[in-house]
């Protein structure tokens, strides 16, 4: 296993070379490899399947542009995500300016989740529930649950205060609670009828 892992990691290191150096077989390869996983995060961000697209392929350009900036400490991986959250989040300011949204008096739910509906949905449903977010709130649900970021961090990248990021978090947390509440209504709905 860990010889499989070096033997990776030399040739992700050759094939970073030749992209370096222009071989487009090699920028083919590279795309082939990691676009799959980068969709899904440019989707995260993204308001629609083009968009993400759209940011996936501008992504690729920056990492090409900008390889041999690339000084092979820490993950390439994560080297190249930084650079599409990066350019999902210019393209999301280029479209509009961040404010907290949504009067949240109606979204307000004191019950929590329970775990049996969270078992009941697919990951396809979860992403779903996110992406139907107000734009502000999936920026920071994001932020803080996928990159793993803190307030500040996103209160600085997104030109926001810390309070409105930690207030976006719980509001994005509050309407997924109440939309899975909804979800389980309908699996029990289903379930009483069988």
């Amino acid at each position: 296993m860990e010889e499989s892992r070096y033997i990776f990691l030399e040739n992700l290191n050759q094939l970073i070379e030749e992209c370096i150096s222009g071989n487009r077989l090699a920028q083919n390869r590279l795309y082939n490899l990691f676009a799959p996983k980068m969709f899904l995060v440019c989707l995260r961000y993204a308001a629609s399947r083009d968009e993400a697209e759209e940011a996936l392929q501008e992504g690729f350009i920056r990492i090409y542009t900008h390889l041999s900036q690339y000084r092979h400490t820490g993950s390439f991986e994560g080297w190249v995500r930084r650079i599409m959250v990066n350019v999902s989040l210019q393209r999301y300011r280029d479209k509009t300016r961040l404010y907290p949204v949504v009067n949240l008096e109606e979204q307000h739910s004191t019950h929590a989740a329970n775990n049996e509906t969270l078992s009941r949905l697919g990951v396809k449903d979860l992403i779903n529930l996110v992406h139907k977010l107000p734009p502000a709130y999936r920026l920071v649900f994001n932020l803080y649950v996928f990159e793993g970021m803190k307030h500040r961090e996103i209160a600085e990248l997104l030109g926001i205060s810390e309070g409105t990021s930690k207030s976006n978090l719980s509001d994005a947390r509050t309407i997924l609670q109440k939309e899975i509440m909804k979800l389980n209504q309908v699996f029990d709905q289903k379930l009483n009828f069988l």
